[in-house]
């Protein structure tokens, strides 16, 4: 059973579309729980403007009806209540008023290099759709994803473990249980001491006209032994959750469980070693490899992290090349955030969900959701896992 999942739309254009085939019929969806998620995704401090004027909600345009999956592709609408002042800025027909072009491309942006490839002379035509805003449409899609996980027994979620120079403290033995409430904290993390160091660090960061990375961590919990594949490169579950994590806006690198660490460390002190019990089953008493092995899920927590670079729109912006008269010149400055990395990890959250959805869609089929719990049960019991 194939699922996918598309995304259309620019930042400042009507609205932003996804596409999710592939769910099984007979999903129960919760429109509140899908607000829930697009509203996480605006939470952090260090937000801009923007969030102040989006308050973002899914239409559910097809694939739904009375609240039940119904087996057909399900289009969500994310509308751009911005658009109302940019609209003649970026009106699909042509208008009589003259737009004035964009030419000075952001440093760490696609602006330059998507002139160049698509023969565009207006930066506008590539920094509307490259825009981090398109996430909106990821963590919609991905709200559908963690419905279809939770109704088999899988949840994903995420915190923030480093803004700018702070990092807050590792954190091992984590349960679903310890992210209850984290969307209140003002930058999504689970030490009170780090959180209140990093919001110092943003608050004073921002006042230098400065912007911030740092990095995130999602976990998967719940999850069967099995998901992905060792056979094929493409079916890889490491290699999938990589790709998909990078191809968010800014992310510069991803580790699967203790990477860099066991880089460093002996064979000995770098693998999870198994054991057997009448009342566990198989078992692992570390989880150094985040619950991936050979390219598959092996029943322990995922554990997936990612590092995102400061993003590109400076309020004091860094030197470029006007690319008309190509003479130096400052780089864009639009409305922008001091940093977004509580946001990140929302859509990380979504493109992890998105990618296990996906693995267990191809693993266990049905048209039913119902059919689909029979056959993760029927798994289950054949492997005699005890998760």
């Amino acid at each position: 059973m194939r699922f996918r999942f598309t995304t259309a739309g620019e930042s400042h254009g009507p609205g932003l579309v996804a596409i999710v085939e592939g769910v099984p019929a007979g999903l129960e969806l919760d429109r509140e729980a899908l607000d829930r998620d697009m509203a996480r995704r605006q939470l952090g401090h260090g937000r801009g403007g923007r969030m102040k004027i989006e308050s973002d909600a899914v239409e559910i345009r097809s694939g739904v009806r009375h609240g039940r999956t119904l087996g057909s592709p399900i289009a969500v609408l994310v509308a751009n209540r911005d658009y109302e002042n940019w609209e003649e800025r970026m009106s699909p027909w042509p208008v009589e008023a003259e737009v004035e072009e964009v030419h000075l491309p952001r440093p760490g942006h696609a602006d330059l290099v998507g002139l160049q490839k698509y023969g565009h002379s207006d930066v506008r035509n590539v920094l509307e759709r490259a825009s981090a805003r398109e996430t909106a449409a990821r963590v919609a899609a991905g709200s559908i994803a963690r419905a279809f996980l939770g109704a088999l027994g899988a949840s994903v979620h995420s915190h923030v473990v480093q803004i700018g120079s702070v990092k807050a403290p590792e954190r091992e033995d984590l349960s679903p249980a310890d992210f209850d409430g984290l969307d209140d904290d003002p930058v999504r993390c689970l030490d009170p001491k780090a959180s209140a160091a990093m919001v110092e660090e943003i608050d004073r960061l921002r006042k230098a006209n400065e912007s911030l990375g740092g990095s995130f961590e999602v976990r998967g919990f719940g999850l069967v032994p099995g998901l992905g594949s060792h056979v094929s490169w493409e079916e890889r579950l490491d290699g999938r959750l990589a790709q998909a994590i990078t191809s968010i806006q800014s992310i510069k690198g991803v580790a699967i469980g203790e990477a860099w660490e066991v880089a460093g460390s002996p064979g000995s002190e770098a693998h999870d070693e198994i054991f057997w019990s009448p009342e566990r089953g198989y078992f692992r008493e570390t989880n150094r490899a985040g619950g991936v092995e050979g390219g598959m899920s092996n029943g322990q927590p995922l554990v997936v992290r990612a590092a995102i670079k400061p993003i590109s729109t400076l309020t004091k912006p860094l030197r470029s090349v006007d690319t008309e008269s190509k003479q130096p010149a400052q780089a864009l400055r639009e409305r922008t955030d001091s940093t977004v990395v509580p946001a990140a990890a929302v859509v990380g959250e979504a493109m992890v969900s998105l990618t296990l959805a996906r693995c267990y869609r191809e693993k266990f089929g049905g048209d039913h959701i119902d059919d689909v719990r029979a056959a993760v049960d029927a798994y289950k019991q054949r492997i005699d896992w005890r998760g």
